[in-house]
């Protein structure tokens, strides 16, 4: 028996499969899935197609799959997919001058700090994600003490951050 992938690793098999498979349905991916040894419901596979943004296409002969649209650069990612990525993985938020530290579990830094970065926040001049840790610079003129407590909001975690959170 193998052990349950996680929600990264499951989304990126399901886009995986759309990029080889014609999927017309959510039954059949959770077919494809089931084929490739991972165990998923229609609801976790209608979520995750959400979360990846897939979309239905139509093919040249009327039948419509699933694809996920490749994201261009200056893509902006609306604030509630950034909410949704926020309160999944950021679990503390930390400040310090025009620097904020976001915690995320072991392995999901990438996620948020990708998810930032497609934000398009003038404020935010960029990330770097480790592990388990993303730094957020920002601009001098926007203060981390306000950006921090904006993160923090789209986390759910509803306090104010002042001094005494800083880092």
């Amino acid at each position: 028996m193998t052990a349950p992938l996680g929600k990264p690793q499951r989304q990126h098999r399901i886009a995986r499969l759309l990029e080889t498979h014609a999927v017309t349905s959510q039954a059949r991916l959770v077919e494809l899935l089931a084929d490739d040894g991972v165990h998923a419901t229609q609801a976790t596979v209608s979520r995750d197609l959400d979360e990846l943004g897939a979309v239905k296409v139509r093919l040249p002969g009327g039948e419509s799959v699933y694809a996920v649209p490749e994201l261009a650069f200056d893509h902006v990612v609306p604030e509630d997919h950034l909410r949704r990525v926020f309160s999944d993985w950021v679990v503390e938020v930390a400040w310090s001058s025009n620097l904020v530290v976001l915690r995320t579990p072991p392995g999901s830094a990438h996620v948020v700090g990708s998810a930032l970065d497609r934000a398009g926040l003038r404020e935010v001049v960029g990330t770097v994600a480790g592990d388990d840790t993303v730094l957020v610079v920002v601009a001098e003129h926007a203060g981390g003490a306000d950006m921090a407590n904006r993160l923090a909001a789209l986390a759910g975690l509803d306090r104010s951050i002042d001094r005494e959170d800083s880092v």
